[in-house]
């Protein structure tokens, strides 16, 4: 097993280099670590990373298969592959001792993550997913007063996750995460760290659940007479919520944007070269007239094994925010958005008692501050052996997965599916 010492540089090798690939490579970069290698089959975005890290030739490969034959190169990998290329690559690169860092989800069925989680056991490596949630400024208030009684005994939890409809639209619709069988369902994609999340909070993991939800909206049938198969030959186009000129126009001269969404449309941010990846390419086309099959939206009801309840909401028509739950206790309650968090006491009555802590940080988008920190954890697991900075190790990752299968069984069923 590749072992470090205590602040020694940690070399990683990314298998992936599309847009989370790149980073997190960054993120590896300025916590400390450096990427020594890539494995990435698109030649652009492999010479993009390699460029991005000055990585030699002898370091880039297109296949991870190849990387695998050259072990000196790293210390760990880096897994953002697509979801159903997760596996592989994990047990190959825990035979050779490699520490794994791998993107949510851990893969789309449950043999697979149960034979990643058995392959680093039995090497020994460090593993850790990327389950940003857990390691977000606001989730540390949260459990801490949790924790510290101030609402008492949790009875019950609602959460919901605002995906945006153009969000949707971009990945769920026209993009990777569209199809079940090139991906997974939405829920595993999506919120697989918000179930992670809940049993986090809560401090125990669901016993039984139910679920909800289909693919409503987008869909043949709901295709506005006059409607084109592309938005850029499209007579109703001005007027469609889901324009995809509009959408990806609108991202140039803005650097954030430009990175994504626009990155997974096209390398060269003009609006030349954006017209012509729509004209041309899947994310140019009616969200009408896709080959989508992942639901829209969904509920999914938890009942814990310690007495609470929980209901988890994820669903496409919003506008694109941060997540916000409500956590109901004995003695008071607890509301977040992701970077605001209030309690209330209800102890204080008939006076109102209210505290307020603002988490935000303007220079952190979505979940960025968490995907930070959870690279900086691994890295200080993969670097000293110690484990305790990693908030989602492989069996507390298994099991909330195991939540989402059982979710997507119970919604495909119409039944209560019992966890053992």
């Amino acid at each position: 097993m590749t072992t470090g010492t205590t602040n020694a540089t940690v070399r990683v090798a990314v298998l992936g280099a599309g847009i989370r690939g790149m980073e997190h490579g960054e993120r590896i970069r300025s916590s400390g670590g450096v990427v020594t290698a890539v494995a990435e089959p698109d030649e652009g975005r492999r010479r993009r990373l390699a460029a991005e890290h000055s990585l030699p030739q002898e370091a880039c490969f297109a296949d991870w298969r190849d990387l695998a034959r050259h072990p000196d190169l790293c210390d760990a990998v880096l897994i953002t592959t697509q979801d159903a290329d997760h596996a592989d690559p994990c047990v190959t690169f825990a035979g050779l001792g490699k520490h794994i860092l791998c993107e949510k989800p851990m893969a789309p069925d449950e043999a697979d993550a149960v034979r990643m989680v058995e392959a680093v056991e039995r090497s020994g490596v460090v593993f850790a997913v990327v389950h940003p949630l857990r390691y977000m400024p606001y989730t540390d208030v949260v459990r801490g007063w949790v924790r510290d009684g101030r609402i008492g005994r949790i009875v019950n939890v609602q959460h919901l996750e605002p995906v945006g409809a153009w969000h949707f639209a971009h990945s769920f619709v026209r993009g990777n995460w569209r199809r079940e069988d090139e991906s997974s369902s939405m829920l595993m994609a999506k919120c697989c760290h918000d179930l992670d999340w809940l049993s986090y909070v809560v401090g125990s993991q669901p016993a039984q659940v139910a679920s909800f939800g289909r693919l409503t909206h987008f869909r043949p049938e709901n295709r506005p007479e006059g409607a084109a198969d592309r938005c850029l030959d499209c007579a109703v186009e001005a007027d469609c919520p889901f324009s995809a000129p509009r959408l990806y126009l609108s991202c140039l001269g803005s650097p954030s944007r430009e990175h994504w969404p626009l990155g997974a449309v096209t390398a060269t941010p003009t609006e030349p070269a954006v017209r012509e990846a729509l004209a041309t390419g899947p994310y140019g086309r009616c969200v009408y007239a896709c080959d989508n099959d992942v639901a829209d939206h969904q509920v999914v009801a938890l009942d814990y094994a310690d007495g609470v309840t929980a209901t988890h909401t994820v669903t496409a028509f919003t506008e694109m925010s941060h997540r916000q739950t409500r956590i109901f206790g004995t003695h008071g309650s607890i509301e977040t958005d992701g970077r605001h968090v209030t309690l209330h006491d209800f102890r204080a009555h008939p006076a109102t008692t209210v505290e307020r802590v603002d988490t935000s940080d303007t220079t952190a988008a979505g979940h960025a501050d968490g995907d930070s920190a959870a690279v900086t954890a691994f890295l200080s697991a993969a670097s000293t052996g110690d484990t305790t900075p990693i908030r989602s190790g492989p069996r507390e990752s298994l099991l909330s997965h195991q939540a989402v299968w059982a979710a997507e069984s119970a919604r495909r069923t119409g039944t209560t599916v019992r966890l053992a």
